[in-house]
C-alpha cells in the first residue's frame, strides 16, 4: 500500500519534508508533478522527464484519457505506464474540473455529472463509481474522487450544497475502490478532495468530513480559479489545520513559483500546474534570478546560458540568443527547450525547498528566493 513518512517539519513554518512510497517508486516531498493531461507532457519526452528534469511523479487526466484514447485501448496496452513509456508513479485527476470547465454542457444530479464531450459533442456521464473504474483502467498510482469544482464567485449557499454533494460522491468513490482491485497488480491509493470556495467554515466542514472517511491522502481543490493569492493562502492554512499531519496534502492546479514556495510554508506536499510547460511554449522562462520573456529584443545578442545556476539543465547547452532565434523563427525545438527548462526549474525549486526544510531554515530560504523569482528580467 501507499505509505507516507513525515521526515521533518520546519520550526519556523509549517513546511514539511516527507516520502511517499508507491509501487512505482518513492516520491520525495515537497514535489511538483508535471501535467501529462492526455498521456504526454507536451514537448517533452518521457525519458527526459526522468533523466534530464528529474521528475518523480506525473499527472494524467481521467476526462481526457477516457475520451481519447479510451479505456479499451489503455487496458490492451497494460495501462498508462507502458502506453506512454513512463516507469514512475502517476496521479490522475478524476476529471471533475474538466467536466465543469471544458464540456459543452454539464448537468449535475445525485447520480453524477452528465456532459457533452468538447471533442465531438457526444453525451457521457461520470458517476463516482465510473471514475474509479476508469482510473483502474488507466492504472494510476494515486486516484482522485469525483468532485464538483464550483466557480470562485458562487454564493455561500451554493458552495455549502456543493461540498455536501462532493462528500456523498467521495463516500461512493471510496466504497467502489474498496469493492474493486487494481487491474495491473499494483496498489492504487484514493485521495479525497476538499472544496468550499473561499469560505473558511465550509473549507473546515469539508476537510473534517473527508478526514472522517479516512482517505490515505487529501487534495485541496477549487483554488487558483480566479481568487486572490492571499485568499488562496488563507484557505490552505484553514484546511491544513484540520488535515492529519501523517498523510500527504496535494494542492491541485497551483501554480506560480511564488505560489509553490508560499504554500509549502503552509504545509502542502504536492503540486501540479500546466504553467511551466504552457508558459514555456509561449516564451516565458522561469529562472533562479527571475522571469524572462525570451522573445524580447534585449536577448538577441545575449550568448550567455538561460540560467547558469541550474546545473544539469539541458537548456544550458543553448544561449538566450539562440533560444530567442528559435522562437522568433517558429522552430519547434524552442518550445521543447523552454518546456524542459521550466520543468527543470520547478523541480529544482522543490528540491531546494525540501533541503531548506530538512536543514530547518525554510523561512529564511523563502525570503531569499521570493526576492528573486518574482521579478521580471
Amino acid at each position: 500500500m501507499m505509505k507516507f513518512e513525515l521526515e521533518h517539519t520546519d520550526s519556523s513554518s509549517q513546511a514539511r519534508a516527507g516520502t511517499i512510497e508507491t509501487d512505482h517508486g518513492l516520491i520525495k516531498t515537497p514535489v511538483f508533478m508535471p501535467v501529462g493531461t492526455a498521456g504526454t507532457v507536451r514537448a517533452v519526452w518521457p525519458s527526459e522527464l526522468e533523466s534530464v528534469i528529474g521528475s518523480q511523479i506525473i499527472l494524467g487526466n481521467t476526462y481526457h484519457l477516457y475520451l481519447r484514447p479510451g479505456t479499451e485501448v489503455l487496458q490492451k496496452a497494460g495501462g498508462l505506464h507502458p502506453f506512454m513509456q513512463w516507469k514512475g508513479p502517476i496521479l490522475t485527476d478524476s476529471g471533475g474540473y474538466q467536466v465543469f470547465s471544458l464540456a459543452s454542457r454539464c448537468t449535475l444530479s445525485e447520480e453524477g455529472a452528465e456532459f457533452q464531450s468538447h471533442l465531438d459533442g457526444s453525451t457521457h456521464q461520470f458517476t463516482p463509481e465510473s471514475v474509479i473504474d476508469i482510473q483502474r483502467a488507466i492504472g494510476s498510482d494515486i486516484m482522485m474522487v469525483l468532485d464538483e469544482c464550483p466557480a470562485g464567485d458562487v454564493t455561500k449557499n451554493y458552495a455549502a450544497s456543493s461540498i455536501k454533494l462532493t462528500l456523498r460522491w467521495a463516500a461512493r468513490c471510496k466504497k467502489r475502490a474498496e469493492e474493486t482491485n487494481s487491474i495491473y497488480d499494483h496498489h492504487q491509493a484514493l485521495f479525497g478532495i476538499v472544496q468550499g470556495v473561499v469560505y473558511p467554515d465550509l473549507r473546515r466542514d469539508s476537510a473534517r468530513a473527508l478526514v472522517d472517511l479516512d482517505f490515505p491522502g487529501y487534495a485541496i481543490g477549487g483554488l487558483s480559479v480566479g481568487e486572490r493569492a492571499d485568499e488562496m493562502y488563507v484557505m490552505v492554512e484553514v484546511v491544513n489545520e484540520v488535515l492529519p499531519p501523517d498523510k500527504p496534502r496535494y494542492l491541485m492546479g497551483v501554480g506560480t513559483p511564488a505560489n509553490l514556495v508560499e504554500n509549502v510554508a503552509r504545509g502542502v506536499d504536492m503540486f501540479d500546474c500546466v504553467m511551466p510547460t504552457r508558459n514555456g511554449r509561449n516564451g516565458m522562462l522561469f529562472t533562479t534570478e527571475g522571469i524572462i520573456n525570451i522573445r524580447n529584443r534585449k536577448w538577441r545578442d545575449d550568448h550567455s546560458p538561460v540560467d547558469p545556476d541550474l546545473s544539469g539543465d539541458a537548456s544550458q547547452n543553448f544561449s538566450k540568443a539562440y533560444l530567442r532565434h528559435l522562437f522568433i523563427s517558429g522552430e519547434l525545438l524552442g518550445l521543447q527547450i523552454a518546456s524542459v527548462h521550466n520543468l527543470t526549474f520547478y523541480t529544482w525549486l522543490m528540491a531546494e525547498a525540501r533541503r531548506a526544510v530538512l536543514e530547518d531554515r525554510y523561512d529564511a530560504w523563502k525570503r531569499g528566493i521570493r526576492s528573486k523569482i518574482d521579478r521580471r528580467l
